[in-house]
């Protein structure tokens, strides 16, 4: 008989709370992106609405592999890393909730600037703990780099 071993019930944590960071996050778009969302103006190269389910599946396991192979190296910025994961899951799916639960492009904008500059801070982390963890982190720092980028443009726009 073979046994989990140890280190995996970390890895599947860390990607449910990813995936719980994003069920929140759907749960607060849900309702407004088929009404609300389509009437704001948008810049032309907004992504389709297809391309974020399949982006953010992949967000979060990456994002989940990254902090638990930082996690395991039991290093004393692990510790700090793990805590820094878990408030960046929090601006993310207040994010969400601001942007489409509470229709305010403007103060979302505010979370995810502050967001990424986490992220960012995560990622020197990352890559000063494993050099792995710090290539995984990096299509995240991208999608939210773009993300804010889209962001300002329908707060111009709006």
């Amino acid at each position: 008989m073979t046994t989990i071993p140890r280190r995996w019930p970390a890895l599947i944590g860390f990607i449910a709370a990813a995936f719980a960071a994003g069920a929140i996050g759907s749960w607060a778009t849900y309702a407004n992106v088929r009404t609300w969302f389509p009437l704001l103006n948008k810049p032309s190269w907004n992504p389709p609405g297809w391309l974020f389910a399949p982006v953010w599946t992949t967000l979060y396991v990456l994002m989940g592999l990254a902090i638990w192979r930082a996690w395991k190296t039991q290093t004393p910025a692990a510790a700090g890393l793990v805590k820094l994961y878990f408030t960046q899951l929090a601006l993310n799916a207040l994010w969400s909730i601001l942007f489409f639960g509470l229709k305010q492009p403007a103060w979302a904008l505010t979370d995810i600037i502050v967001l990424w500059g986490l992220l960012v801070w995560l990622q020197a982390g990352l890559w000063r703990t494993d050099r792995l963890a710090g290539v995984l982190w990096i299509p995240y720092v991208l999608w939210v780099s773009f993300a804010t980028a889209l962001n300002l443009a329908i707060v111009r726009l709006n």
